[in-house]
């Protein structure tokens, strides 16, 4: 396997974009159940704590340190942020 490529060696093809976003969720709010029909959320917390449920994994806590990832079309939701929650979302491929 050859470990070292020069980029002209390359054969460059479209893929698909990635969407990230910074989010904010309040103390005492939530993020109503939803999906995601065509992208996968990758969540990284910041700063802050709440609870977070998804389908086939069940609930858990949501703070620094906690990566989720939610597969398209997977139920999920958060709520019960007992701190402001900052999140770091990444959408694969992207939303818009």
């Amino acid at each position: 396997m050859k470990h070292n490529v020069n980029v002209e060696e390359l054969e460059w093809q479209p893929h698909k974009t990635v969407k990230s976003v910074e989010i904010k969720i309040g103390r005492g709010l939530e993020v109503p159940e939803h999906i995601h029909e065509d992208s996968d959320d990758i969540l990284y917390p910041l700063s802050g704590k709440a609870k977070m449920w998804v389908e086939g994994s069940g609930e858990f806590s949501l703070e620094p340190g906690v990566i989720v990832r939610v597969p398209q079309g997977t139920k999920h939701r958060i709520y019960d942020v007992s701190e402001d929650l900052l999140i770091y979302d990444v959408f694969w491929p992207a939303l818009l």
